[in-house]
C-alpha cells in the first residue's frame, strides 16, 4: 500500500514521521510518497493533505494538476486525511473569505468552513478534546485554525471544541481543524491507516 503526502506546503515531514511510526509499531508494509506534481496520486491508496496557508496551498495544487487527481481519488473512496489548511481545501464552501479571495477549493466534503477562527499564527494552543473514534481525550494542537460552520447530512461530526465543530468525516475522508502531526499521540494516524487497510483489503 502507498500513502501520498501532498508536499507542496505545511507540516509534511511531521506527517511522514507520524505515519512511519505507526507503520513500524504495527509492522505494516506500506510506502509513503511525498507528492509535489501530478502523476503519482492515481497509484496511491491514500492521501494526506497537511496544513499551511490555505489560499497558497489550494493554488499550488491547482497549478500542479494535483487537485483533479485528489477529486478522482475521493470519487474512488480512497481514504483522505486533511488537517487545518487541508481541511479548508476539502470543503464545498469557504464562506465569504474564500469568495473574496476567489480561493479554489476541492469541494469534495459537504461542509462549510470559517478560516482562521482561532486567531493568528501566534495564537496557538493545545487542549484536550473528545474524538468519536477514540476512547480517551486527545490533546489537539490548534494553530490559526479554522472551524466547520455547516455539515451536510452525510457528514459525521467527529470532534468539537466547546460548541465549535473541529473534526468531520464523510465516507473515507477525515477533516481536522487541528494538527495531529504535532503531537506524540499517534492514534489519529493509526485510525487513518486502518481505513486505508480496510479499503484496500
Amino acid at each position: 500500500m502507498t500513502i501520498a503526502v501532498i508536499a507542496i506546503q505545511g507540516n509534511v515531514e511531521e506527517h511522514i514521521h507520524a505515519l512511519k511510526e505507526v507503520m513500524q509499531k504495527q509492522k505494516l508494509d506500506e510506502r509513503i510518497v511525498p507528492v509535489k506534481h501530478k502523476g503519482t496520486i492515481p497509484h496511491c491508496d491514500g492521501i494526506v493533505l497537511p496544513g499551511g496557508e490555505s489560499t497558497t496551498f489550494c493554488r499550488l495544487m491547482k497549478r500542479e494538476g494535483i487537485d483533479i487527481e485528489i477529486i478522482d481519488a475521493a470519487k474512488q473512496n480512497k481514504p483522505i486525511l486533511a488537517t487545518c489548511a487541508g481541511l479548508i481545501s476539502l470543503a464545498k464552501s469557504g464562506g465569504k473569505q474564500a469568495q473574496k479571495t476567489k480561493q479554489h477549493l476541492l469541494g469534495i466534503m459537504d461542509i462549510e468552513v470559517d478560516r482562521n477562527t482561532f486567531g493568528r499564527q501566534g495564537d496557538s494552543f493545545e487542549v484536550p478534546i473528545h474524538i468519536s473514534f477514540l476512547d480517551t481525550p486527545y490533546n489537539a494542537v490548534f494553530i490559526r485554525a479554522p472551524k466547520i460552520v455547516r455539515v451536510g447530512k452525510n457528514v459525521e461530526v467527529i470532534a468539537r471544541f466547546g460548541e465549535d465543530i473541529v473534526g468531520a468525516k464523510q465516507r473515507n475522508m477525515i477533516g481536522l481543524a487541528f494538527h495531529p502531526e504535532l503531537t506524540d499521540d499517534l492514534r489519529i494516524h493509526q485510525y487513518y491507516l486502518q481505513l486505508v487497510q480496510e479499503n484496500t483489503g
